[in-house]
């Protein structure tokens, strides 16, 4: 089934196009390889704005073969050229729905295209619980069945184990390229993205990371209180802020922030 009951997948006229043209070339290049099509990220959770990146994931019934990944490779390719914002900021995997139906601790990388890209890469970016639960809880079908009847439940204590095992991996790959926060892009965006894994370790579920600065707000220490409510300021038009350097005493704060995040995760296990 396609989109049940004929409803338009977002509020965005322009966007709904964009998924469509997306949708109907997977289609055609795939053909019975096709199984389903979903939305996920912001737009899923519910928080999405006229600045969210627009997170896909595609279903196969089988691995997408040599010819098959040329083809959408050529269809990709095409996206940031049109004359819609929407179409710069595609970002998601393809997948089989056996690959799917469970986590998968090796973290196989799937066929991905990364946030306004042109080319198709192989990433383990979406191969997660994280994203099987954002998917199967909240999924917007754009084509195809409910995901519930795709993914296993994806349990609390799941979510739990596999955000604490990511906080630390994901500092060290931070500190790696230090010259990577001064960016008034990435910046906020790391300090959102350590509320939503403290919101998960917290709460065994998955929101968007607007939803978990407005909880780490509430409920974290006073002292990252500037720090969040900067971060939660930076819309609108984060893209622009991309091209900008960050405040070297935000970049100074993230880090420590950071560093509190770990060490919580630590406690934790």
């Amino acid at each position: 089934m396609t989109n049940p009951g004929h409803k338009d997948p977002t509020d965005y006229v322009q966007l709904n196009a964009v998924l469509m043209d997306l949708v109907d070339g997977a289609k055609s290049v795939l053909g019975p390889n096709f199984f389903a099509a979903y939305l996920q990220g912001s737009f899923a959770l519910g928080d999405a704005d006229l600045h969210s990146d627009v997170d896909f994931l595609i279903v196969t019934n089988d691995e997408v073969n040599l010819l098959e990944q040329s083809q959408l490779q050529t269809m990709h390719e095409k996206f940031p050229d049109l004359d819609v914002d929407w179409a710069q900021h595609l970002e998601g995997s393809y997948v089989t729905k056996a690959a799917l139906k469970r986590p998968d601790p090796a973290r196989t990388p799937w066929l991905y295209v990364d946030n306004g890209s042109r080319m198709l890469e192989r990433s383990d970016h979406d191969n997660t619980a994280v994203t099987r639960w954002v998917v199967r809880e909240h999924g917007v079908i754009l084509d195809g069945p409910d995901p519930k009847d795709v993914i296993d439940p994806i349990t609390a204590a799941e979510l739990r184990a596999e955000v604490a095992a990511l906080i630390p991996e994901w500092a060290a790959e931070l500190r790696a390229d230090p010259e990577g926060m001064n960016n008034a892009w990435r910046q906020p965006h790391t300090v959102l993205s350590y509320c939503r894994t403290l919101q998960t370790l917290n709460a065994g579920r998955v929101t968007s990371k607007l939803e978990a600065g407005r909880w780490a707000l509430r409920t974290l220490d006073l002292e990252w209180t500037d720090l969040i409510q900067r971060a939660l300021d930076d819309r609108p038009d984060p893209w622009r802020r991309a091209r900008q350097s960050s405040d070297p005493s935000t970049v100074e704060s993230t880090w420590a922030f950071i560093d509190y995040v770990v060490a919580f995760a630590d406690s934790q296990t």
